[in-house]
């Protein structure tokens, strides 16, 4: 690389703003509350896997199958950069480090439209799911479940993970009850999973063609996407070397299941191939049982959505903070960005994901989902990349968590995630690409300049050894 990244203690630190620490205060257990919290199955289920419904019908478990197949080798990439650079940077400070400050900053750039856009669209549907108790606006009830999620970010992460790890337990039981009821009211088999049928705009049955199934991919692998969120706590976790890798991993392995058991569920105990592409889960759990029940599940999805918003927003003020401390901004922004509040949160930092996260619950941003799949997918594509390049030169012998099958297995997920990026609508890849384009001329004419001073991504001494 041209630009690769050095070691911070050689770069040119201004002298009054060292670099800070987060509090390391959670195990495995805690780490997998919070980053199944932000994976929020039930509100995946109830709010994401309802679109892939209407496009791709009886073939929606058989795309989230795949996509979590994919999501496998995804893991494995995270398991191994989480470990070898443990930085609440995420992505950008794992691909920085082994791919060159460029590429880290465009995959911060991609992270940045993801954790913007996904908490307020989600907060929105809260509304949605309160409505057999009391009916509210919906923008209204976003922006106070962003405002609510905000505040709850500012507490210490230990008291965040038993908050997130109740509702979790609720909405783990909401995915559970709908699975049971759309098993006992089965109406086809095993094989309609694979009948690849969709109910078209003038109500007839239509085939799902293959093509349509790896351009729901890029929405599949948004699914179970929040896994990634155990890398974001690498520095609050403790032994990290060690609990990013099964944090991550066992996130993974446990959203799979709870998300893909209710989606086959539900395939099989639609009443007909109409009523299963309309999406209507709460509708069709009334039906299978009774009103109450219908209304306990409701709930529970309004507080997993609760729940997800709190996540997203402890994992974006990370995110942020991290690139404060690491001069990704003008100096009086990193200042502010990088204030630690009296519970070792990132209290700027949480407002400015917060509060705008609140405003967006007035903005119309359905059109976005397109743009966040492919987000996602260009992320893992360059996260995989930094994968590829993980053990050349002093990186061979840091010690880390190892992927088997290195080097086959990013390789073989670089091929199908740009397979999958080439099969997106071409205005979404035009938007994400736009957006990336500015983001290069930022780095081009202020970042790259003022290399010494700026972009300098560091990983905390205690994560070193």
């Amino acid at each position: 690389m041209t630009d690769t990244l050095r070691p911070v203690e050689n770069a040119v630190i201004e002298p009054s703003h060292s670099p800070q620490k987060l509090k390391r205060s959670i195990g495995v257990i805690g780490g997998t509350l919070l980053t199944l919290s932000c994976v929020t199955p039930a509100s995946t289920l109830f709010v994401v896997v309802p679109d892939l419904f209407g496009s791709l019908g009886t073939a929606t478990a058989l795309t989230i199958a795949i996509g979590s197949l994919l999501c496998i080798a995804v893991a494995f990439c995270y398991s191994e950069l989480g470990t070898l650079v443990p930085s609440a940077g995420g992505e950008y400070a794992m691909v920085s480090t082994l791919a060159g400050r460029l590429a880290g900053w465009l995959v911060f750039v991609l992270s940045l439209l993801v954790v913007v856009i996904v908490p307020p669209v989600i907060a929105m549907g809260t509304a949605d799911y309160l409505a057999p108790v009391v009916h509210l606006d919906p923008a209204m009830t976003g922006a106070g479940v962003m405002l609510l999620a905000t505040l709850a970010g500012l507490l210490d992460l230990r008291a965040n993970a038993w908050i997130t790890g109740i509702f979790l337990v609720l909405e783990v039981v909401a995915a559970g009850v709908v699975a049971v009821l759309g098993f006992t009211h089965s109406r086809r088999g095993l094989g309609s999973l694979v009948s690849m049928q969709v109910t078209g705009s003038g109500g007839h049955t239509d085939t799902v063609t293959a093509m349509l199934v790896v351009s729901g991919l890029a929405i599949a692998l948004f699914v179970t996407q929040g896994f990634s969120t155990a890398v974001y706590l690498s520095e609050e976790l403790e032994n990290p070397r060690r609990n990013v890798a099964r944090t991550v991993l066992a996130t993974l392995a446990i959203s799979s299941v709870v998300i893909l058991v209710p989606v086959v569920a539900i395939t099989m105990g639609a009443p007909d191939v109409k009523a299963l592409t309309g999406g209507d889960i709460s509708s069709m759990v009334t039906a299978w049982s009774n009103s109450a029940v219908g209304t306990f599940v409701s709930l529970c999805v309004a507080l997993a959505i609760i729940n997800a918003g709190i996540v997203m927003v402890i994992q974006n003020s990370r995110v942020l903070f991290a690139s404060a401390r690491d001069k990704a901004w003008p100096e009086p922004v990193n200042n502010g960005l990088a204030k630690l509040g009296r519970f070792g949160s990132p209290w700027v930092a949480t407002l400015v994901v917060g509060v705008p996260g609140a405003l967006l619950c007035f903005v119309n941003l359905d059109t976005l989902y397109g743009v966040t799949g492919v987000s996602v997918t260009g992320m893992y594509l360059l996260v995989a990349v930094a994968a590829l390049l993980a053990r050349r030169g002093a990186h061979t012998t840091t010690p880390a968590w190892r992927m088997p099958l290195w080097p086959a297995m990013p390789v073989l997920l670089i091929a199908v995630l740009a397979y999958i990026l080439s099969q997106q609508e071409t205005s979404y890849l035009l938007w994400t690409g736009g957006i990336t384009a500015v983001a290069t001329l930022y780095w081009a004419l202020y970042l790259r300049p003022r290399r010494d001073t700026r972009w300098l991504v560091s990983i905390p001494e205690d994560a070193q050894v």
